[in-house]
């Protein structure tokens, strides 16, 4: 295990080459927004559902409900018809 910056990034042996990024309690909001933003700005056309929101990042439920709040109700996200959060301008 190595650490760089706020994260720790893991190999697992079940999914050779994977990159898991594990949560704790002393994970925030002030850790995991930049970490987003920054996911929906390099992958453009991101589109994610609630549930595959809440896997890509290892949030609880509560906290994918909170994180997404924020950065819907700052206009960085948005959510589409079909229930898709996208980045607002795009």
């Amino acid at each position: 295990m190595r650490s760089i910056g706020l994260l720790s990034i893991v190999r697992t042996a079940t999914s050779p080459g994977a990159l898991v990024v594990p949560m704790n309690l002393e994970d925030t909001m002030t850790d995991w927004l930049p970490l987003i933003r920054a996911e929906y700005h390099e992958i453009p056309g991101l589109d994610l559902t609630k549930i595959q929101f809440q896997r890509l990042w290892n949030l609880d439920q509560a906290t994918c409900e909170a994180v997404l709040d924020v950065l819907e109700t700052s206009r960085f996200l948005r959510r589409t018809r079909a229930g898709a959060y996208v980045r607002a301008d795009a």
